[in-house]
């Protein structure tokens, strides 16, 4: 198997994080600044597997990442939770009131709203990585410009922190999936979370229809998330996530919704990390 992990941002993120805790060995890390370019990398076989954020527990879901892992037929073979400490740092020897930028990727900035608005003076700018911005700073001697980012990234780049810990909500937990090309080799007895994708049309009943099935066949919902199809007024596409003790309810609940749903396709069968 290819070792190489696709991660996006740079080393210092967490993403590289996770990477690091998820695979426990010594992988090689290749950086991406957006996640269009982190699939790429999969396809294009220059990376194994990739490590992708997939929702926050205060901003929620991040949207645009479950259909890219539907669009370009990945496969979720694993997951990986962290406690996300975001942190104010600058170049050494700065007060907080020089700072009239602070630059960080949307994510963060949304998790930090709260703090930033006893500093209605510094204008914060979105950016494509938390690391990257710190790096920047650091090689381009960026006076008067804070990021927003990992202790990690202030210890890489040499960056003071200004204001440790950040995040409006202090236990702020980042859900990420590890994808691949091809599906999940785990043998089905270490199987017990899936993530699951169909189309319902908008009409009476037909959500219930499918969560009564997953109930009947003692499947935990742990996570639901409805996408409007751009093509298709009206219709919706749902990914799920479920979790289950026993392989054979699940492979029963597959089997009747593969006749109930429409387009029914699983993106990823593995270990749910929060056992």
């Amino acid at each position: 198997m290819n070792k190489v992990v696709a991660i996006q941002g740079i080393k210092g993120s967490f993403h590289h994080q996770v990477a690091r805790e998820y695979f426990n060995e010594n992988v090689s890390i290749h950086e991406c600044l957006s996640f269009d370019t982190l699939v790429s990398s999969l396809l294009n076989k220059q990376s194994g597997m990739g490590v992708m954020a997939i929702e926050n527990s205060i901003a929620g879901s991040i949207i645009p990442n479950y259909a890219l892992i539907d669009s370009n037929h990945l496969h979720i073979t694993g997951e990986h939770y962290i406690n996300v400490h975001q942190n104010l740092m600058v170049l050494p020897g700065q007060k907080i009131e020089d700072i009239k930028e602070v630059y960080s990727h949307p994510m963060a900035l949304l998790q930090c709203k709260e703090f930033f608005k006893q500093y209605p003076f510094i204008k914060l700018v979105e950016d494509a990585d938390t690391a990257e911005v710190a790096r920047r700073i650091r090689e381009k001697n960026l006076k008067g410009i804070g990021a927003v980012a990992s202790k990690t990234a202030a210890e890489l780049f040499d960056m003071e922190i200004l204001a440790p810990e950040i995040q409006t909500i202090k236990n702020n937990a980042t859900r990420f999936v590890i994808i691949q090309t091809v599906n999940s080799v785990l043998p089905e007895e270490e199987i017990n979370k899936a993530s699951l994708k169909f189309e319902l049309d908008h009409k009476r009943g037909s959500l219930a229809a499918v969560l009564n099935v997953m109930s009947d066949c003692k499947l935990n919902l742990t996570k639901i998330q409805s996408l409007p199809k751009i093509e298709t007024p009206w219709k919706y596409a749902f990914f799920v996530d479920v979790t289950f003790d026993e392989y054979s309810d699940y492979a029963k609940a597959k089997a009747i919704l593969e006749i109930m749903a429409e387009h029914f396709k699983i993106l990823g069968e593995y270990k749910n990390a929060r056992i």
